[in-house]
């Protein structure tokens, strides 16, 4: 009996799965003309091959219904999409919830292909404890150039060229058990949009040197073992096809453990509903050309309603803060955007876009501080350049009240705005709540937040159009504006430095962007997020077969990617997306960060040609074999492209009350304390004068990336203010 069918329960459905088996073994006519002369299987591996389910599981490798993970085993023919693929899961075919709730297959289902940072996911009995993995030599995190090593078992090649792919493995250290472990594979730099790519796994191997004997499954194909069975026969011609392309990549197909493949969804239909929204809010402006970095039509109906003017002995570094609101076109499916609604939709066919019910509009709001050094509180008016900040994880636009922007805002004359980055805000904790408690409700989470990206861009428009925010008293002196509109610029940390890539990758009105302690891709980042442990305590019951967990979060990155800049990170910078300008990003990390893993900014700065500023660390303080592997070496300074600069607190020291060790590399967060990696350094970058002074060179009409740490690595201020 296979987990899918305990799943299902019930005496009905299991009649139902025997007589769908029944059809499934029913003998397929032979055709003498064309059939090769057939190896028969013998009757004793194919018990082996659990074909119950084969109407919509895989078999080849066991371990769960859709495992191995991902793979075009679960597609269609579409010649409508853009790959010439649909995504067809069944729901029987995903995981189910502690309620029995299968999750619905519906929105993933519109995808034309999988994520370009899809974390791959499969079970390899024999391969469950950490020394089976080093003696089979899989390529790990410390050492990601082993994956282009001749002899290296696992590897990810691209169908069509033939050319491997830069990837780590790694075993799922939340599991307890080895029957519950799974294998999971990462892109070590996002895979190309539309591409098909072939994993092999080969010459894999147990703790004591064994080679592990392929899937019964699998040998059906590996070994050319002809069966009478119509779901097995009727792959047959593709899997030929795989063996065929991995030889000539000089992968024998004696050596395979496994090996299927994959196609990576288009461009279009990762991005083509931001864009949409995106398109349709600043037409019905009246600008309809976003790629010319021109502010064209009318402002966005707004309204200020509070304004606090505050004494230099009340606040040294903000003259007055700004709270208003703002109208923005909502395209979801309840008047108001509330949280917890979906996308409208006028059409069913799965490449609709999401449509506006006539009249329906989100009333945002907004917050921004004016720093004293614009001229506010008296002297000569030095208009402040325009920013729009992005918050941390589920917080607030009041978090750009916080002492870090205030001071970047008045050491360099900043007009700092922000408006709850909806979807993923305060008022959003419930539907996050409800949407890890049955992953069916996840779609909503990231419709909405794609809403809140649409809020940011027209904040931005706000701050810079002639009868925005700069026409009205409350950012004027004397009648002459407090702002500087001829280009706006973005700064975010935390969430607000992993969404502002997504932000940025869209963003007609700014061209430099700082992204604060970044990276991208939320399956992969929240098993690794010191903030993810009061969620597990929700989703970890709600989903309680350990070995699906993983494989649930890669399912939902496929839509994550719709707001994740996993799904844009190949757009960001030098290779725009449709009507939108170029883009030049600076990256600041915090060596060894509890929140946001580093290695996931390095795979984004791969995917977006961010190059890295030198020395990286003091030696010692990275553990991997090549530091920022693959990624370019900034050469001189200043430097005009996308960059990414890691600043490090340091060593635990001081008794334990500064510093931190690099991040553990395994799949887990870094524990608090002297004894384990110390003190969390995330929020120091933007804590740090010289951090702030290269934010402050970078967000300017033709900024640089300048280097402010001198022949040294860049040090992190160990404490707030630098």
């Amino acid at each position: 009996m296979t987990l899918l069918t305990m799943r299902r329960g019930g005496t009905t459905a299991a009649l139902l799965v025997a007589a769908a088996s029944a059809a499934l073994l029913a003998p397929v006519a032979a055709s003498a003309a064309s059939a090769p002369k057939p190896t028969p299987a013998p009757a004793k591996l194919l018990k082996q091959v659990d074909l119950k389910d084969a109407s919509h599981c895989e078999f080849i490798a066991g371990g769960d219904c859709l495992f191995p993970f991902p793979s075009d085993r679960f597609t269609v023919a579409d010649k409508r999409s853009a790959t010439g693929l649909r995504i067809h899961f069944t729901r029987a075919a995903l995981p189910a919830n502690a309620r029995g709730v299968h999750i619905d297959p519906a929105e993933l289902n519109r995808n034309d292909g999988f994520s370009p940072g899809q974390e791959i996911v499969l079970q390899v009995p024999g391969l469950a404890t950490t020394a089976a993995f080093k003696r089979t030599g899989a390529v790990p995190l410390t050492n990601m150039g082993d994956a282009f090593r001749r002899t290296q078992p696992i590897v990810l090649i691209d169908a069509k060229t033939g050319k491997r792919q830069l990837i780590w493995a790694e075993l799922d250290s939340h599991a307890k058990k080895a029957a519950d472990r799974a294998l999971l594979i990462h892109p070590g730099r996002n895979l190309q949009a539309g591409h098909r790519y072939i994993v092999a796994l080969r010459n894999l191997r147990s703790a004591s040197g064994k080679t592990l004997p392929a899937p019964a499954g699998f040998r059906l194909y590996r070994d050319d073992l002809t069966t009478r069975v119509r779901a097995v026969e009727s792959r047959r011609p593709h899997f030929e096809s795989i063996f065929r392309t991995l030889k000539r990549a000089g992968i024998a197909r004696r050596s395979l453990y496994l090996a299927w493949d994959f196609t990576v969804a288009s461009t279009k239909s990762t991005t083509g509903r931001l864009l949409a929204i995106r398109n349709d809010a600043f037409k019905q402006l009246g600008d309809t050309n976003l790629a010319d970095e021109v502010v064209a039509g009318r402002a966005p109906a707004y309204a200020v309603t509070t304004v606090t003017d505050f004494t230099p002995a009340q606040n040294p570094q903000i003259a007055r803060q700004v709270q208003g609101t703002f109208d923005v076109p909502c395209y979801l499916a309840r008047q108001g955007c509330p949280t917890g609604s979906a996308f409208h939709y006028s059409s069913s066919n799965p490449d609709a876009l999401p449509t506006q019910i006539p009249g329906n509009v989100f009333k945002a709001t907004f917050t921004c501080i004016v720093p004293r050094s614009s001229g506010i509180a008296g002297g000569p008016v030095a208009p402040a350049r325009p920013v729009v900040y992005g918050h941390g994880l589920l917080g607030s636009q009041s978090e750009v009240t916080l002492s870090p922007q205030q001071m970047m805002a008045q050491e360099h004359d900043m007009v700092y705005c922000a408006t709850d980055e909806i979807g993923f805000a305060q008022g959003d904790i419930g539907t996050a709540i409800g949407a890890l408690g049955d992953l069916s409700r996840f779609p909503a989470f990231v419709d909405r937040t794609e809403q809140g990206l649409l809020d940011e861009l027209y904040l931005g428009r706000l701050m810079i159009h002639p009868q925005g925010f700069a026409a009205n008293p409350a950012f004027q002196v004397g009648g002459q504006s407090l702002i500087d509109t001829r280009r706006l610029f973005y700064d975010g940390n935390s969430q607000g430095g992993i969404l502002g890539g997504a932000l940025t990758a869209v963003a007609p009105d700014f061209d430099h962007a700082v992204l604060g302690v970044p990276a991208m891709d939320y399956s992969v980042l929240l098993p690794r997020s010191t903030d993810f442990a009061e969620f597990a305590a929700i989703f970890e019951p709600a989903y309680p077969h350990v070995i699906q967990r993983q494989l649930a979060l890669s399912l939902v990155q496929m839509l994550w990617d719709r707001a994740d800049p996993d799904g844009y990170a190949a757009e960001m910078t030098s290779n725009p997306l449709p009507d939108t300008p170029k883009h030049t990003v600076l990256m600041q990390l915090a060596l060894g960060d509890f929140q946001v893993t580093n290695v996931m900014a390095e795979v984004e700065a791969r995917t977006n040609g961010a190059r890295v500023r030198t020395p990286i660390a003091d030696p010692g303080r990275i553990v991997d074999k090549v530091p920022f592997y693959g990624i370019g070496r900034i050469g001189s300074f200043p430097y005009g492209g996308s960059a990414i600069t890691l600043w490090d607190a340091g060593p635990i020291r001081d008794g334990g009350t500064i510093g931190n060790t690099p991040a553990p590399d395994t799949n887990l967060a870094p524990v608090a304390g002297a004894r384990a990696n110390g003190n969390d350094p995330h929020g120091l970058p933007r804590a740090t004068v010289a951090a702030r002074l290269q934010k402050s060179d970078f967000l300017q009409i033709g900024g640089t990336v300048v280097d402010t740490c001198g022949a040294s690595p860049c040090h992190a201020a160990p404490k707030a203010g630098g």
